[in-house]
Order: C-alpha cells, then structure tokens, then sequence
C-alpha cells in the first residue's frame, strides 16, 4: 500500500512532457519529475542532444536506478512546428497527465533599439508557442478525463497538470528585456485564463516564476560585477538560485497535493519579491 507521502506527491504511472530540458532549470525538473515516478517526453529542437534523457535514465526513476525518457522533435520558434506536439504524442498512443512548458530564449536590447526580429522570436518562444501547448495539452487533458474520469479501456482518476514557467518580470518590467517581459505577462494571462476555464474539469493550470538563478540564460547578468552585485545585494537569502531549487515546486504542482491549485504562480526567488 503507498505510504501517506507517495499518495500525496508520487507520480508513478504519470506521463510527463516538458519543454526546455536541455540544460538549467527544465534538465534540472525533468529530473525531479522522473525521480517522483513519471515518465518523461522531452521535446527538443534535434535528438542528437541526450543529456538529459541519458541522465533521467540513469538517475532517475523513484528509486534512483532509472527512469525512462523519449525526445520528440521539435522547434518552438517554428509555430507549424508547435502545432504538431501534442497531437503528435496522443497519435502515438501516450496519454499526458503532465506538461510542462519551461522552453525560453532570451534577447537584450535598450526598449529605444528593442528589433522587431528579436520580438517576434521571444514572443514566439516563450509565450505563442506556450499558449499552444497549453490548450492542445489541456484538450487532450479534458477528452481522456471527460471532466475528472473516462476513458475507454482506462480509468483516470488524477487531475491533468499544466505548469507554465513564469518570471519575476512577470511583476516587473526588467531592464532591456521588453520582449521577455512581456511574453511573461502573458504567460500569467494565459495560467488565470485556462484556469478558469478548467478548474472545474480535472485539469490545474499554474505557474512557477523563477528568480536569478545560475543559469546559462543570466550569463550575462552573472558576468557583469556591478549588476551582479546589485542584485546578490537584494536577494534575502544572500545567493543566487540554483536549477535544484525547483525540485519541490514542481514536484508538487504535478501531483495530487495541488488539485486545489488554481491559477497561482509560486515565485521561487530567495525572496527577492518580498524584499
């Protein structure tokens, strides 16, 4: 019998698709995710990139002796190319009861000289190809639940997932991010709106807004000794985050300790937010 913690946040048996695990925070979720007992699709702009995949079956798996992963191809920049992932995936018989949309691109640029090429791509990355995945997703969500339950041949009696990963400048305006920001308030419309709609269906839609965080994407940031001062200088906690900092919010937004959990975005910033 699963013990009271297995039942709360186990994921045994889940299916799992996440955008972004290449590298940083989405290698770092796909792992946690593997770990709590699901198994992973990853979609990825080629497959000749196996890190993350080779690292989920060799330290995944809720016991830690692997669990198992499959990369579907894909580029989030191309929007006919979006339009093929979900459908893709349930045409190949998999059933998704988590996805998670954690795929980002980054272009910095004084808002005076921001290029209409560099918005566009942000735009496209991080929040149209969002909203895409999140209604296919949701849709296929509601058909094999039918509100909470129902499917022919399979009982589904666990609430689909769709946690979007959000921004501090989803509160904020950044400085010489103006697309990036953007496309993270709109990723905030999109987690209320869904949710809204689907609350009530068997489908939690959510957010998880990271702060600086070591990353490839704040290299930048990291590089430059005045900003990065100024910003560890802010940040309570006294350090930048860490990918592995997300492990529990993840993990507990994918699993049945949040079918309450509507429309929110647990912020994990050190506590830069309440500084």
């Amino acid at each position: 019998m699963p013990s009271y913690i297995e039942e709360l946040f186990g994921l045994h048996g889940q299916t799992a698709l996440v955008t972004g695990a290449t590298r940083g925070i989405g290698q770092r979720l796909a792992l946690a995710l593997s770990k709590a007992g699901a198994d992973l699709i990853l979609v990825q702009r080629n497959d000749t990139n196996v890190e993350t995949k080779t690292l989920i079956e060799k330290e995944g798996g809720a016991d830690g002796k692997g669990g198992k992963a499959d990369i579907v191809v894909a580029d989030l920049a191309d929007a006919k190319s979006v339009s093929t992932i979900i459908p893709s995936v349930v045409a190949a018989g998999r059933v998704l009861d988590i996805v998670v949309n954690c795929g980002g691109i980054q272009r910095r640029h004084p808002v005076e000289v921001f290029p209409d090429e560099d918005w566009n791509e942000v735009l496209q990355v991080n929040l149209n190809a969002v909203f895409a995945i999140s209604r296919d997703a949701g849709k296929h969500m509601l058909e094999t639940r039918g509100g909470v339950a129902g499917a022919p041949g399979k009982e589904y009696t666990r609430n689909g997932k769709i946690i979007n990963i959000s921004s501090l400048v989803a509160f904020q305006g950044g400085l010489n991010v103006v697309a990036y920001a953007a496309a993270k308030h709109g990723v905030q419309g999109i987690v209320k709106a869904f949710s809204n709609g689907w609350a009530g269906k068997g489908v939690n839609v959510n957010a998880i807004a990271p702060g600086y965080i070591a990353t490839d994407m704040n290299e930048a940031l990291i590089a430059d000794p005045v900003r990065s001062r100024q910003i560890l200088e802010r940040i309570p906690a006294g350090r930048w985050g860490a990918p592995k900092d997300f492990e529990g919010a993840i993990v507990f937004l994918a699993s049945q300790a949040s079918n309450y959990v509507d429309g929110e975005c647990i912020v994990v910033d050190g506590g830069w937010m309440g500084r």
